[in-house]
């Protein structure tokens, strides 16, 4: 570990900071935080001579100087004066967090079944201990990431849903993580989703930045669907050019389940995705797949590592990105089929446009399989738009513009089409095409609604 010296800022302000940083917490999250900065000392940031961190140097993202809120001093924003996250047509709990605080400020009517958490995971932890300390931390150990260890050491608050057994939540639930600040800030965000035995809920996260600083999030997301649970994740990042975001999703799955997570990035800075999906019990289905729309110089680095560990489960995987300009597409996709794992169904396609030749694709799916009786699949292309399809439009009078753009809308829309709420698809298919047309323009609240 010879450039040390990003993570020593980090290792320095925890040392500084560590009484402030409990104290603003709970002793749930509090417990993790020793082991964490241990991993953290140990790991460090991931270095671009690893396999998995070729094209995005995480070290220098981590470099500058960023204020954080440890001392959670509250930040004046009323979201709802700067938001108004109405997807036509879909009424969902709508809940909000600012940089990494919840906002309690202000909750929503509960329209939420009997017994469902939805809410701030500083509350949740403090009400529910015994639950919280079963999941907390869980899915996603500090041992393995110095990014989560980092998450782990830092974070104070974050966003808990919690359905019971049996409990079917009809209303989708909203999430809008809010970036706001005068100046650079790092925000230290943890979901965490606890889905009891044959529950139901469907969590959309949409991302915004609303100042002109920079800003870093670090996002560790844990899902626990346990047996017969069908659970839907939908992120939605709309952030900006000067929005760093380093995301983990980490999903553990018991038998029969359903789960499907689904990443769409319209606006960023540079965004690494990490997904793992454990496949723990018979019969279970997951659905993973994302879509990113790229330009100028922004950076989609996508990483996911599905284990099938268990006979008869079927994992389906497709992530899309159209790049142009300068562009950069990182897609790292690896199946894991144990040997016991007999008549896994794994599928895993990645499709990429790039539509300038200043554009880079960088795409390595993997397959590991080691039982015999298993159906699996992976496919890969990178290309530029059909030149004949294009032909054929201009002389069906649609303007060169236009054609691309229609080819472009059409290519993804295939990702947009897993989603299971009809009125968010509708409204992703409109923004997908207005983020084609160059109508996303700069951040002025959210544009989800107009």
């Amino acid at each position: 570990m010879s450039n040390m010296k990003a993570e020593q800022q980090y290792i320095d302000l925890f040392a500084q900071c560590e009484d402030l940083v409990c104290r603003h917490s709970t002793p749930v999250m509090n417990a993790l935080r020793a082991d964490a900065l241990a991993n953290f000392e140990r790991l460090g940031f991931p270095s671009t001579r690893s396999e998995d961190y070729k094209y995005t140097d995480v070290a220098q993202a981590f470099a500058p100087d960023y204020g954080l809120n440890i001392n959670r001093v509250a930040i004046p924003v009323n979201p709802y004066d700067v938001f108004r996250c109405d997807v036509p047509n879909l009424s969902t709990s709508l809940y909000f967090v600012v940089n990494d605080t919840f906002y309690d400020k202000d909750l929503p009517k509960a329209h939420l079944p009997e017994g469902v958490y939805a809410g701030g995971l500083k509350a949740f932890t403090e009400q529910y201990p015994e639950i919280a300390s079963k999941y907390y931390g869980k899915a996603a150990p500090s041992s393995k990431d110095g990014i989560i260890a980092l998450n782990t050491m830092l974070a104070q608050d974050g966003f808990v849903v919690y359905v019971p057994k049996n409990v079917v939540v009809e209303r989708p639930i909203q999430l809008v993580n809010i970036f706001r600040n005068d100046v650079d800030t790092m925000a230290n965000r943890r979901v965490l989703v606890i889905m009891e035995p044959h529950s139901e809920a469907k969590l959309l996260v949409c991302d915004h930045s609303i100042d002109d600083v920079k800003f870093l999030a670090t996002q560790v997301v844990e899902i626990f669907a346990e047996e017969g649970a069908r659970f839907d994740y939908y992120d939605l990042e709309e952030s900006s050019e000067s929005t760093t975001r380093f995301s983990s999703v980490h999903v553990k799955q018991a038998a029969s389940t359903n789960v499907l997570v689904n990443g769409i990035t319209l606006t960023n800075g540079l965004t690494r995705n990490n997904y793992y999906v454990e496949l723990n019990g018979e019969y279970a289905e997951s659905t993973l797949c994302g879509m990113s729309v790229l330009d100028k110089e922004q950076q989609m680095d996508t990483y996911s590592h599905i284990t099938h560990a268990v006979p008869n489960c079927t994992s389906n995987e497709l992530f899309k990105n159209v790049l142009n300009d300068h562009a950069v597409g990182v897609f790292s996709g690896r199946i894991l089929v144990k040997e016991d794992a007999q008549k896994t169904a794994a599928y895993q396609t990645n499709r990429n446009l790039c539509a300038t030749r200043e554009a880079r694709m960088y795409s390595k799916p993997q397959l590991e399989i080691y039982a015999d009786d298993v159906k699996c699949s992976h496919g890969m292309t990178t290309g530029q738009l059909d030149e004949n399809a294009l032909f054929y439009m201009q002389s069906r009078g649609i303007p060169r513009d236009e054609a691309r753009m229609l080819l472009s809308v059409a290519f993804t829309s295939d990702v947009i089409d897993h989603v299971r709420l009809e009125a968010l698809k509708d409204r992703l298919h409109k923004l997908v095409e207005k983020r084609f047309r160059g109508e996303l323009a700069k951040c002025a609240g959210c544009r989800i609604c107009k």
